[in-house]
């Protein structure tokens, strides 16, 4: 279950969803998880308002099978409550698609005693994608390959492709793709 927070900076999607599309990982959120990153992005960047929806719906084309269905996670019932009670309906659409993962930069927002009787883990988006590249690392790195080749303005080098990724919140990933420079 990817949270808004890992939807909304463009590096951090492009990365999440790069990898998915190479099958790492089955990469899911809901439309209401669409509109929070697409109203936080425009509250920060007024600019774009009206202007994400092709952002949106390449990401939609990519994972087809992304939508965790609001009648789903609607029925589910959870008796106890998160420290932001606007991450439940998070919560209950990982519980609903049967996640293993909320990928999230807000992890104290799911306290693992609350996740661990549904057997999810909430893990931040470096930590996420270096245990793909662990477990998946060919498809990580090929996806990763092909997030750097649609780079084209500006068009950067490995090392420059590396530093953008960690200044971007991944830096474990880029320290862990730096194993790979040659087939980036």
């Amino acid at each position: 279950m990817l949270d808004a927070c890992v939807l909304f900076p463009l590096a951090v999607a492009d990365a999440l969803i790069s990898v998915a599309v190479e099958r790492a990982f089955q990469a899911k959120w809901t439309t209401t998880i669409e509109c929070e990153w697409i109203d936080a992005l425009e509250r920060q960047r007024p600019d774009l308002i009206g202007r994400l929806g092709y952002r949106r719906d390449c990401m939609r084309e990519a994972i087809p099978d992304w939508m965790v269905p609001e009648e789903l996670w609607a029925q589910v019932e959870l008796n106890q409550t998160l420290p932001d009670s606007n991450d439940m309906h998070v919560f209950a659409a990982a519980i609903a698609c049967d996640a293993d993962y909320i990928v999230t930069f807000n992890l104290k927002d799911f306290p693992a005693t609350q996740l661990e009787p549904y057997g999810i883990v909430a893990i931040d988006p470096d930590h996420f994608l270096m245990t793909q590249l662990e477990i998946h690392q060919a498809v990580v790195v090929s996806a990763f390959r092909g997030m750097r080749s649609r780079r084209k303005s500006p068009r950067h080098d490995v090392d420059e492709f590396l530093t953008v990724i960690s200044a971007n919140g991944l830096p474990m990933t880029a320290e862990g793709l730096a194993d790979f420079v040659d087939d980036l």
